[in-house]
């Protein structure tokens, strides 16, 4: 996983702990059938890099599409499959559906044909901000995300990690997953959970967070990018260490 290298490399100890679990969904030739000639669309985005992963495979090798990415990620995904990505946020700020709603190309996108490829049960918020412009919108879902399943021995020794103090920050770069650990907690583990510092990308997030009852000082970083993640980390370690 690149943030836990990039965070090793910093000296810190990573402990991985999946709390979601991406497995796709629909078939391409059916789903390809039912979108007709993707030329047709002036901008097709991708949401995320899975959304990449699982459908790239749609856009059938054309090159001269418009596409757009989330973020950073997303377009990294897009490039090295091959893709060039023409739309993507503002290279400051959170990487959301509101930062790619105020490029030029989807900030007045009344009368345009946009694809979305998307993850299923995702924020509905661009999709329906596009309509509300007067854009014609078409969304494929390719993949579905499912909270993981820890069994009773992993909770087991991450409660012991937590408790000899091998554990002082969370991170949890989207309010399904940090839902998604919080569900998964047994009582013991929840009330560990409330001793330490959980790392997110911005206030979206956070506020979610107090909304679903956690009381944890919270890290907030400016993205979701693994980079603005680690040197959130890194400011609030020399703050606390006086350095």
């Amino acid at each position: 996983m690149p943030l836990c290298r990039l965070l090793e490399i910093q000296g810190a100890s990573t402990l991985r702990l999946p709390a979601v679990e991406i497995k796709p969904i629909g078939n391409r030739r059916e789903t390809a059938a039912q979108l007709g000639a993707l030329a047709e669309f002036d901008v097709i985005i991708f949401t995320s890099a899975n959304a990449v992963r699982f459908g790239a495979s749609l856009l059938d090798q054309k090159r001269d599409l418009t596409l757009a990415a989330m973020g950073p990620a997303t377009a990294r995904a897009l490039n090295h499959a091959g893709y060039r990505v023409a739309v993507l946020p503002p290279p400051r700020g959170t990487f959301d559906s509101e930062a790619l709603l105020r490029h030029p190309r989807l900030e007045h996108p009344a009368g345009r044909r946009i694809l979305i490829i998307k993850g299923s049960g995702g924020r509905p918020f661009l999709q329906d901000e596009l309509a509300c412009r007067g854009a014609q919108v078409a969304a494929v879902d390719v993949y579905q995300r499912v909270p993981a399943t820890p069994s009773r021995a992993v909770l087991s020794a991450l409660l012991e990690s937590f408790v000899g103090g091998a554990v002082q920050v969370i991170t949890a770069t989207s309010l399904e997953i940090a839902g998604n650990l919080l569900g998964m907690a047994t009582p013991a583990l929840r009330d560990e959970f409330e001793r330490v510092h959980w790392l997110v990308p911005g206030e979206r997030i956070a506020a979610g967070l107090r909304e679903r009852g956690l009381s944890s000082p919270l890290l907030q970083a400016e993205s979701a990018e693994d980079h603005d993640l680690v040197a959130a980390l890194v400011r609030w370690r020399s703050s606390v260490s006086g350095a």
